[in-house]
């Protein structure tokens, strides 16, 4: 079995605390990029979310986890099924805060990459 992989999602930067508004202005009157509603109740440090055309960025401030919280989000067509081929293969999954609209999780390579699988559902 494998996983069957559509696109890159979104893929996170991390900034330092003070300097996240900084962050901010640059990524939007700098770079341009359009700033896009983050669902901030869900997660515990503060950030931001652009468009990059049909991809995002998202800006965070890092905070101890097991494992970096700058990772890529990759769009998985059955995220359960790649859950299990993980879970097969020795992977630690790490369940992620809900999203409106997704399922997910994360995981560490044996790199100490943190790598993020996502499905877009219907709710």
């Amino acid at each position: 079995m494998s996983i069957t992989f559509k696109r890159i999602n979104h893929f996170h930067i991390c900034i330092a605390p003070e300097r996240l508004e900084e962050a901010r202005d640059f990524y939007t009157n700098i770079i341009g990029l359009e700033m896009i509603p983050r669902p901030d109740h869900v997660f515990a440090s503060p950030g931001y979310w652009f468009n990059i055309g049909d991809v995002q960025l998202h800006l965070g401030v890092e905070r101890s986890l097991p494992f970096t919280d700058r990772h890529t989000a990759i769009e998985v067509t059955d995220i359960l099924a790649a859950q299990k081929h993980l879970e097969a293969n020795g992977i630690v999954i790490y369940p992620q805060p809900k999203v409106r609209g997704w399922e997910r999780f994360a995981f560490a390579d044996p790199f100490g990459n943190r790598m993020e699988l996502l499905q877009i559902i219907n709710e």
